[in-house]
């Protein structure tokens, strides 16, 4: 499922129209992303939990040449399923 064929099934269950319906998933989408980037969680219950970790620098290997490269630390988002959705897969 892509971007926008969420937006047609979203505009359907709620009976508003695909653009409000897109206004109202890039304003989630945003938010949660505002959100992970001042280091805060976000905790939708039930669906699951998003998050900002860092990842530590490690060494790699330019598959190339050979040679040994730094690939240095970053912040990265995470996504811990919540019961319910586990149990919705199941």
């Amino acid at each position: 499922m892509n971007k926008a064929q969420l937006i047609e099934i979203v505009a359907e269950k709620t009976k508003s129209t695909k653009s409000q319906s897109e206004q109202i998933l890039d304003a989630t989408l945003k938010t949660i992303q505002e959100a992970l980037k001042k280091g805060d969680e976000v905790k939708l219950v039930g669906f699951g939990t998003f998050s900002k970790t860092t990842r530590k620098s490690r060494q790699g290997r330019n598959p190339k040449t050979g040679e040994t490269v730094k690939i240095p630390s970053a912040h990265i988002p995470r996504f811990k399923p919540g019961k319910d959705l586990k149990d919705a897969l199941n």
